[in-house]
Parts: C-alpha cells; sequence; structure tokens
C-alpha cells in the first residue's frame, strides 16, 4: 500500500474535479485551509501530501509541513504549544505558508478543535491547515466554516481497476479476470483496502481467483449464498437450520455477511412485491439485532423463520 502511494498530483486516478480546483489554488498561489472528508482508502491523506511535495521540494518540506496524525498526541495542550509555535513563527529566507496537516481529525476533543478556531484565523497569513477526517459531522461546525470542504466519495470501479493492473504489472500476480471483480467488490470503492486483498490473496495462494480472495477474506462465496438460500427455501426447517449451521462452522462465516449476500440475491429473486416487502422487513430487524450483540443462533432460525414464511405465502397464493 504505501509502495504504490501516489506521489504526485498527476499520480492520483479519482476526483479529477477536486484535484484540478486544488491545482488550481496551487498554481495561484491562494491555497485556502482544506477540509478532505470521506471513507479510507479514497485519497485524501496521499492527495494533500503530493500538494505538500509539490509546494515544498527537498529540504525544505522538514520545516514547512508539520503532519499530525491520530497517532500523535494533539490534544489541547499540543494544539496551544508545538501547533502555535510553529504556526506563529515566520521562516527567514523563505516567502509562502507553511502547511499543517491534521490527519484524522474527527479524533479530536471537542476542547482540542476549539482551541484551533482562534490558531487557524491568527495566522492564516503564514500557515494553511488542512484538516482530514472520515465523519464530518465530527468537525465542530466552526471549524467548518473556516475551511473549504471537498468531499472524496469512494472510487469507481472504473478507476480501480486500471491502478490494479498496473501493480499486478509491476509485482507480477497471477490473476484472473473474476478474480479482478471480486478484489473490486469486496473493496466497495476503498483503495487501501483493495490492494490489501490483493496481496494477502497472492501470499496466501498462488493465483487470484473469485473463489480465493472470497475464502482468504472469509466471505461467503456466491455458492454457498445460493445453497443457503435454496435450502431456507426448500428444506424443512430444522434440516436447513442444521445445514446452514455446518457450513457456517466449516467455513467460519459470520451471519452479519450472510445476511448482506442474501439480501442481494432478494432483490434477484423473483418475490411478488407485498411478500417481498414483509422478508426485507424482517432482514432489516435481524440486521439490527445483530449489531446490538444478539445471540447468532437465534438470529439465524429468526432468518430461516422469516424465509419459511416467505415461501407459505407464496405457495399459499399460487
Amino acid at each position: 500500500v504505501e509502495k504504490y502511494r501516489p506521489q504526485a498530483l498527476s499520480e492520483l486516478v479519482s476526483h479529477r474535479d477536486i484535484l484540478s480546483t486544488v491545482q488550481r489554488f496551487i498554481s495561484e498561489d491562494r491555497l485556502p485551509h482544506l477540509l478532505l472528508y470521506g471513507p479510507p482508502g479514497t485519497g485524501k491523506t496521499s492527495t494533500i501530501l503530493a500538494c505538500a511535495r509539490q509546494l515544498y521540494r527537498g529540504r525544505e518540506f522538514g520545516s514547512m509541513v508539520l503532519e499530525l496524525n491520530a497517532s500523535d498526541d494533539r490534544g489541547i495542550d499540543i494544539v496551544r504549544g508545538p501547533i502555535l509555535s510553529f504556526a506563529s513563527t515566520r521562516t527567514i529566507f523563505k516567502k509562502g505558508f507553511k502547511l499543517i496537516i491534521l490527519d484524522e481529525a474527527d479524533a479530536m476533543t471537542q476542547d482540542a478543535q476549539n482551541a484551533l478556531r482562534r490558531v487557524i484565523e491568527k495566522f492564516t497569513e503564514n500557515t494553511r491547515f488542512c484538516l482530514i477526517c472520515n465523519y464530518l459531522s465530527k468537525i465542530i461546525p466552526a471549524l467548518q466554516s473556516r475551511c473549504t470542504r471537498f468531499r472524496f466519495g469512494p472510487l469507481t470501479p472504473e478507476l480501480m481497476v486500471p491502478r490494479l493492473q498496473h501493480v499486478i504489472q509491476e509485482e507480477g500476480v497471477d490473476v484472473t479476470e473474476d478474480g479482478m471483480k471480486a478484489v473490486v467488490t469486496l473493496s466497495s470503492g476503498d483503495m487501501r483496502r483493495a490492494l490489501n486483498i490483493l496481496q494477502s490473496t497472492t501470499m496466501a495462494f498462488q493465483k487470484v481467483t473469485e473463489e480465493n480472495v472470497y475464502t482468504c477474506t472469509g466471505h461467503p462465496l456466491k455458492s454457498d449464498i445460493a445453497n443457503i438460500l435454496d435450502w431456507m427455501l426448500n428444506q424443512d426447517f430444522s434440516t436447513a437450520y442444521r445445514k446452514i449451521t455446518e457450513l457456517k462452522t466449516l467455513k467460519g462465516l459470520a451471519l452479519q455477511d450472510i445476511l448482506t449476500e442474501i439480501h442481494l440475491f432478494v432483490h434477484r429473486v423473483d418475490f411478488p412485491p407485498s411478500i417481498r416487502i414483509q422478508l426485507l422487513i424482517k432482514m432489516a430487524d435481524i440486521e439490527y439485532r445483530l449489531a446490538a450483540g444478539t445471540s447468532e443462533k437465534i438470529q439465524l432460525s429468526s432468518l430461516i423463520a422469516a424465509f419459511q414464511v416467505t415461501r407459505d405465502l407464496i405457495v399459499a397464493e399460487a
């Protein structure tokens, strides 16, 4: 993941509109305070580090950029101490501004964020702040209004595939067409996760196929899900329960994953609308209860029960 982290703005694959805007800011030397937010693995940190590399060449990078991550201490004392002193001092020989990058800013306490308000305003002429976070709602409104916000959405498969293929060529990995699809599907728009899945599958199995990817990540295979659905709709309750429990134990599947996958199947199977609605409501309830930490065994029986009731309703209607 770090080996193939984009080094320059031109290397980033997604969010062209954001990048062109930022590029214009830099070329006109009018960079505002930035707030980059969005799910992990979508290029927020890479973007700002690429900007910093473009702004400060070589040796001055260290003296002009202060990067603090969630792993560093960023409590109120740090904001009032090191951050304040870094922001308030000017560089003697170089004109232009310094850059303070606060990665994972949503992990900062309310107090620290409040202490930052004044610092951002006071030293605007010689310092720019860039806040990066996953959840915008965890940044206090006062800081949001002082920054220009950019949302980094999940990456689309069209953007991820060429990048993955570049890595595959460089590393000489053996990947099949369906293996590639599986990597992209499971990563759901997170480039970092896609590369991690690719790497771990390559290390575990020599060839990256769909089955290997699913096995490596512990995700239920499509064939397994089809079987589970078949048992729930066509077997009697105790047989279905026994078979699914055996499969879960054998493959080490979590009910949460099974539920998510079955949900996609429910939309594909041709149920009468009224019955499908009932079933989806039941599944939503089961998902909610699972999230609350209930017993998987009872929830599994509940899932099978929901499908068996559905089957009986369909038979009755027919």
